[in-house]
């Protein structure tokens, strides 16, 4: 007891000696701790909304990025594949249409159908649900980033902002704010298939004002070029009075998905399914979401080999450099240990006192990997989930 007073008196008047030490210890020990914690936790989160998703159709190419784009809507996609595929899907189970090729202040918008809300068991907090062409819902992450509550207005980014005719943002009015689900579907904002095809310029109203010889909204037209009144809004909004003019032209069977969503009424049904989409003349592939997690899951687990192994190497070269400070501190206070040795203190008593003095400073490094480990789990998912849709 009397060592370990004497040990903590030490510590005390040099601690700027202690702190560096026990800054030394906890960095070793806390990155690959922390790093096992981080992982632990995106390997449950992405293998959960994997199993959760029992097939996906897509455009032949990566499934692995096919599986990150249906997931967590950020991979984008350059192919798509026709909104018809839905009717050939029917007979073995139910097909949600996926569609992310817009964005609104560079979060992704999705359009889909009622069925992804109900799949996927996401329930609102406020507002309504998608009751109208044009309406759209907010996860609950953008709901707090914008600040915005039913009735507020979210305006899609501009594709491309030299074209004149037809590429004007669509205006969508906020009706809903989901719940927080603590996945993907938080960072996200949804609105009907039809909405995001009216982005896309698939569908439009009859007030086109590159079209228009009303002479407060155009001033000047030589050929296909149009110069616009400032009275023009410089983006559309779908409401009330002009709801009625919107259409589409074409079949919907032809219209763009990014991928679907499919849930085979069972074990039978998905085989067909895979048989079918693993024909050579298939226009489009099919993968198990699981499988493709599982693949990229592996390849992270391999690379996570390395980094303990590199982990390792710096945990002993630390432990090295530690051994030196104290063979050094020793060297340094020879006057010290032989007075000690003359008021009759045995060389075992000051080993006792070095050896609490190496004990007090890995206990206080221990503390703060503990609170620190601690800290970083309860954080874990918000983390995982900032870099899975970041």
């Amino acid at each position: 007891m009397k060592s370990m007073r004497l040990a903590w008196r030490y510590v005390q008047h040099h601690r700027m000696k202690s702190v560096l030490m026990v800054f030394c210890i906890v960095l070793t020990v806390l990155l690959p701790v922390a790093l096992g914690i981080l992982l632990s936790s995106f390997n449950k989160q992405i293998v959960a909304r994997a199993n959760a998703t029992p097939l996906l159709v897509g455009a032949r190419g990566s499934r692995v990025d096919l599986t990150m784009h249906a997931l967590y809507f950020q991979v984008p996609v350059t192919d798509t594949i026709r909104m018809g595929l839905e009717d050939s899907i029917k007979e073995f189970g139910q097909a949600i249409p996926i569609h992310v090729r817009i964005s609104a202040d560079h979060i992704p918008v999705v359009g889909t159908t009622l069925e992804y809300f109900e799949f996927r068991k996401m329930s609102l907090r406020n507002g309504d649900g998608l009751m109208r062409l044009g309406d759209c819902v907010l996860g609950s992450n953008v709901a707090r980033l914008f600040n915005k509550e039913p009735g507020d207005f979210v305006l899609t980014d501009r594709e491309n902002v030299f074209e004149i005719a037809g590429d004007y943002p669509l205006k969508m009015r906020v009706a809903g704010i989901l719940n927080r689900t603590r996945t993907a579907d938080d960072d996200a904002i949804f609105v009907d298939i039809k909405t995001a095809w009216v982005v896309e310029g698939f569908g439009h109203g009859h007030n086109d004002v590159t079209r228009s010889h009303d002479d407060n909204l155009v001033m000047d037209r030589q050929g296909n070029s149009v110069t616009l009144s400032p009275a023009v809004l410089p983006y559309t909004e779908i409401t009330d009075d002009n709801i009625g003019s919107f259409h589409f032209h074409g079949d919907f069977a032809g219209f763009p998905v990014t991928s679907l969503i499919v849930i085979p009424r069972d074990n039978r049904s998905e085989a067909l399914l895979q048989g079918r989409f693993d024909s050579s003349e298939s226009v489009a592939c099919m993968c198990k979401p699981i499988h493709e997690v599982e693949t990229l899951m592996g390849l992270v687990f391999r690379v996570q080999k390395f980094f303990y192994a590199n982990a390792i190497l710096i945990g002993v070269s630390t432990l090295l450099l530690l051994v030196l400070v104290v063979a050094l501190s020793i060297r340094l206070r020879e006057r010290e240990m032989q007075t000690m040795f003359k008021m009759g203190c045995s060389r075992a008593t000051i080993f006792k006192l070095i050896a609490a003095e190496l004990l007090l400073v890995f206990f206080c490094a221990a503390i703060v990997v503990s609170v620190s480990a601690w800290t970083i789990g309860r954080m874990a998912n918000e983390i995982v989930s900032g870099l899975l849709v970041g």
